[in-house]
């Protein structure tokens, strides 16, 4: 089975209730890219790549389409599995992870309905059919933080993040203490994430003055060096997210104890197959992690759920997607959604979801 056609489309997200604020940006709406490959044999596989904002990462949604447009006429002729799809795009762009990344899901998408099984199976076996997700709490009033914690709690999620950053880490420390308030005793797992916006000086102060709150510390500090500098300092877990820019990071990381854990997003890293490699990875160091997106639709929610589902359960830290953020679904029927703060894993061939295509309008490009 060979690519013969790629379509790339670019498709709006509203935020509900917006906007959505972390330490470096305000999110009030997101431009998504989805890549449609079209096989010689008539099937057809998507995916999706949705960088939140041009500050987050080094990425943006002009450049995803930029990058795919370079990459797109070498596709023509290549055949549909990860190790030579992968070389391929490769060869044909240096870098911009986030763009190939789509082309990997939906060769993953197009390989499964080909072979009749699903994306979790092309990645090893899924070990739950009920994904934890958890609930990220942009930055806000303590009070207001807390509320929505108890919220969240309440609805069943096994673990909750606060961003932080961003406005004096006094506020910071207040708002921890009363969402912790908000979920003791009640098992939720907490994680406290700058998003790289802490100097080195607020993140020990953070930590030295919640000593008695089990939270973990992801990304505090927008560098790797920034990481080693508090390590010895701090008593709290540190979680990799950001500055995990590829595997290569992720060995050194984990070889030498920089970290207790990692964020990791699935475009960041290039798809699912260096995602697979990523979780074998963790798996071999002991080291729990999430399995997420920056943003995004049903078609990279999919993605990130059937990965999830093959992590070892107690090295799951849980499946972000951006479902309770944004309205509507691609696939109305088999849309991803979080329910009782856990994901259905995704049936059918593939990654399981059928976008209706009349959604995006016209490609803005096609080859």
């Amino acid at each position: 089975m060979r690519i013969a056609e790629t379509h790339i489309y670019q498709y709006g997200l509203p935020v509900l209730n917006g906007p959505y604020r972390l330490g470096h940006a305000e999110i009030r709406n997101l431009s998504t890219t989805l890549v449609k490959l079209v096989a010689d044999n008539g099937l057809v596989g998507w995916g999706e790549t949705c960088p939140i904002g041009p500050t987050y990462a080094e990425s943006h949604a002009a450049g995803a389409v930029a990058a795919l447009r370079e990459m797109a006429p070498g596709l023509s002729g290549a055949e549909v599995l990860p190790v030579p799809l992968h070389r391929r795009v490769d060869g044909l762009l240096h870098g911009h992870t986030y763009a190939k990344a789509a082309i990997d899901i939906a060769a993953h998408d197009l390989l499964g309905k080909h072979l009749g099984v699903s994306v979790s199976d092309l990645l090893g076996g899924a070990l739950t059919d009920r994904v934890p997700s958890y609930y990220a709490i942009g930055v806000g009033a303590p009070d207001e933080s807390a509320r929505i914690a108890a919220e969240k709690r309440a609805e069943g999620y096994p673990r909750l993040q606060i961003k932080v950053g961003g406005r004096p880490v006094e506020e910071d420390i207040e708002t921890i203490r009363k969402v912790w308030e908000a979920i003791r005793g009640s098992g939720t797992r907490l994680s406290v994430d700058g998003n790289r916006t802490l100097t080195t000086r607020d993140a020990l102060r953070l930590s030295r003055e919640c000593p008695d709150i089990p939270f973990v510390l992801e990304q505090p500090c927008d560098t790797v060096e920034d990481l080693r500098k508090i390590r010895p300092q701090i008593s709290h877990g540190i979680y990799m997210d950001e500055s995990a820019t590829g595997l290569h990071t992720v060995i050194t990381a984990a070889g030498t104890g920089l970290v207790d854990g990692f964020g990791m997003k699935v475009t960041r890293i290039g798809g699912l197959h260096p995602m697979r490699a990523f979780r074998d990875l963790c798996a071999a160091r002991n080291l729990p992690h999430t399995c997420d997106d920056a943003w995004g639709g049903d078609i990279v929610a999919a993605a990130c759920t059937h990965i999830g589902a093959t992590v070892t359960p107690e090295l799951l830290e849980g499946v972000w997607i951006a479902a309770p953020y944004i309205d509507g679904h691609y696939d109305p029927e088999d849309g991803i959604r979080v329910e009782g703060g856990h994901i259905e894993r995704p049936r059918g061939p593939g990654l399981g979801v059928v976008p209706d295509e009349s959604l995006f309008g016209a490609p803005v490009a096609s080859f």
